[in-house]
């Protein structure tokens, strides 16, 4: 089903406008994005798509119940992906509030509005409607050495960010269970790429390296996670909601999996070759191993064998080179990340707390 009209909540967050992006670019529809413009926001990421006709923008919490009813009942979307939620593992150990109140309570306030809305339609209409719930393998808790996620894993959530998301999969789930509401979940390993806010492990590391300031690695360095780069992930949530089965769920990892500090010597290495220090010395040099975050999970992998039968979707940037042009993008970009540093606690050690 090619959607035609699709609500994106929280699309202007990282991986949100990227689907923005992808929709306006290579497709016909109509996109809406619903967004509350909280820190890690980037409005500058939806600039390439704002003179489109077929895009508009609403400014809102997914937890005000009025203004998401109002913004469903005014756009009647045939789609509604919700990308909308406070999603740093870091803030959520320091302050959880946040992290209940989008991504439990708006999912919640989100769910009651689609369902309203989906009651009213008919036929075809009724049929083809779906809610797309846009979640995380941190859901599943840690790996040993071996294995991988799946659809079938069972949840086993270690962060506060992380049991929020898991409650929200849960809601959703219901929803469609109990109400009919023809649902879709989606779980994806670490993203990177273009616009990524700078807390984040790789933007933090190119941004801090820039800087003149040390990259700071969590204990010994050997937590690893599977990397997937935001373009691909866009390809697959718009498979998972144009020919997903409601009901289903679809992984999606891009089968890149490096400890943390072999990711970063990798950032050091691509910025060695496009901005070298002035000194001559590698990046590599202000590695500092600091103390571990309370919980953190060891290993992180997903096995998207069924997005690939089910849904012909599949990684295609290959993880070196996009680590080498998403460091290239940083460096092309500085007006709009500068913006960021000046204003926002961006690449600041959070997580220090354990309550």
């Amino acid at each position: 089903m090619a959607a035609s009209r699709i609500l994106i909540a929280g699309g202007a967050g990282f991986i949100g406008s990227a689907l923005v992006r992808e929709m306006t670019a290579n497709s016909d529809a109509h996109v809406r994005v619903f967004d509350s413009l909280t820190y890690a926001t980037s409005p500058a990421a939806l600039d390439a798509v704002r003179g489109d006709p077929r895009f508009s923008f609403v400014q809102g919490d997914i937890a005000d119940a009025a203004a998401v009813r109002a913004t469903v009942q005014d756009f009647a979307p045939d789609v509604i992906v919700n990308l909308a939620a406070e999603s740093h593992v870091d803030r959520s150990i320091d302050g959880p509030g946040p992290f209940v109140d989008s991504n439990i309570v708006g999912v919640f306030v989100l769910l009651q509005a689609a369902l309203d809305h989906w009651r009213a339609l008919d036929g075809e209409a009724a049929a083809g409607f779906r809610f797309h719930q846009v979640s995380t393998d941190e859901v599943f808790g840690s790996l040993g050495p071996t294995g991988a996620f799946d659809e079938t894993t069972r949840y086993d959530p270690r962060s506060p960010y992380s049991a929020t998301k898991a409650a929200a999969d849960h809601l959703v789930r219901a929803w469609g269970h109990t109400y009919g509401l023809p649902v879709v979940v989606t779980n994806c390993s670490n993203n990177y790429g273009p616009f990524q806010f700078p807390e984040k492990l790789i933007p933090l590391m190119i941004l801090r390296a820039l800087g003149g300031q040390s990259l700071p690695v969590y204990g010994d360095g050997l937590h690893v996670r599977d990397w997937l780069h935001v373009e691909d992930h866009v390809r697959g949530l718009r498979a998972a909601f144009e020919r997903g089965e409601p009901g289903q769920t679809y992984v999606f990892g891009g089968g890149a999996e490096r400890t943390n500090i072999d990711l970063v010597r990798m950032i050091c290495a691509a910025l060695d070759e496009l901005s070298p220090r002035a000194d001559g010395r590698p990046h590599a040099e202000a590695i500092a191993f600091v103390e571990d975050r309370p919980g953190h999970d060891r290993r992180y992998a997903v096995d998207p064998s069924k997005a690939r039968a089910e849904l012909g979707w599949s990684a295609h940037v290959a993880f070196e080179q996009g680590v080498r042009d998403t460091v290239a993008w940083y460096l092309e970009h500085r007006d709009w990340w500068g913006a960021i540093l000046d204003d926002r606690d961006a690449v600041a050690r959070q997580g220090l707390t354990s309550g």
